[in-house]
């Protein structure tokens, strides 16, 4: 889907990005992650041409993004950024259906594709289509900025730090919506953050950049038990690590099937970190669990949180 190839940046005498070659697959969830000043952002902005490359490649869909004017290219790849941006004087409809206008879509269309796309983030049409971005919490309007990336069907979603300026609550609802919304919509997302639980959270695959060179690139697991050099286990957190690795598997993997505990439950949907939360603030060894249906599926105990691991 994106592939790049040697691909270099400079600004001055100072080199951004340096011979950094990656190949983001169609329908994965790409995080890009490091510290400040490692070319994240730059290489995000490389893809969709709002920053050009100095040498290399990079190709989009098999063809050198050079090849497509820039306007064609950008209309192909949804754009969301953490200062939203959304028009302070069109409706939560009118933001939404801006893309789609320009490619000529028909009213009735635009219509559904806007009602539809509310609904995949979490709004109700009825409700929101006529408001002014004014009367949305920040929440709400991230939500619009994600819609309208998402309204013209674009092949790949470009997300630079989109929950950044979020409080704690809102951003954990907006990443679990995300994560629905990719699993409904099957795009390709390429997303910037500066946050590693973030990373590991929605990620599908992690890459890891410093001063504009990948330091590695590969899944979660991956990343966490495997980190490739000093530099990536200390960005991690060396004393994070045991509590990430807990948020990478869900209750339903470790849980034992057909036993029963007393107390509230737990969903097997839930990771092994919130359920060692709960274990400790409880001050309990074990808790029930229960599947998608509501109906109780086993117990997680306390040890189960540590046993097998590789």
């Amino acid at each position: 889907m994106i592939q790049f190839e040697h691909v270099g940046k400079r600004y001055g005498t100072s080199e951004v990005v340096s011979d950094l070659s990656l190949s983001i697959k169609a329908g994965e969830f790409c995080v890009l992650i490091g510290p400040s000043g490692s070319g994240k952002t730059t290489t995000l902005r490389m893809i969709n041409r709002l920053i050009e490359h100095d040498s290399g490649r990079i190709l989009f869909d098999g063809a050198e993004i050079r090849s497509f004017a820039p306007e064609a290219l950008r209309r192909r790849m949804g754009y969301a950024i953490q200062s939203i941006g959304l028009f302070p004087h069109w409706t939560v409809e009118e933001n939404i259906a801006a893309v789609p206008k320009l490619l000529g879509w028909s009213k009735a269309k635009i219509r559904d594709r806007v009602t539809e796309l509310l609904g995949l983030v979490g709004l109700d049409a009825t409700t929101y289509r006529g408001r002014y971005p004014q009367h949305l919490s920040g929440g709400q309007q991230q939500r619009v900025g994600v819609a309208r990336a998402l309204a013209a069907e674009p092949q790949v979603l470009l997300m630079d730090e989109p929950f950044g300026a979020l409080d704690p609550v809102t951003r954990d609802a907006l990443q679990a919506e995300m994560l629905r919304v990719h699993a409904a919509s099957g795009t390709t997302i390429v997303l910037v953050t500066h946050d590693m639980d973030e990373a590991i959270r929605l990620g599908s695959r992690i890459v890891i950049l410093d001063q504009g060179r990948i330091a590695q690139a590969g899944s979660p697991r991956e990343i966490l038990t495997r980190p490739a050099s000093d530099f990536v286990a200390d960005f991690i957190g060396r004393d994070e690590m045991g509590l990430r690795l807990l948020s990478i598997e869900t209750v339903g993997e470790r849980m034992r099937p057909g036993e029963e505990a007393a107390g509230e439950p737990i969903a097997a949907s839930a990771t092994l970190r919130h359920a060692l939360s709960l274990l400790v603030s409880r001050a309990a060894d074990r808790l029930p669990v229960t599947g998608a249906d509501g109906a109780p599926a086993g117990v997680i105990h306390l040890a189960d949180l540590t046993v097998g691991r590789p």
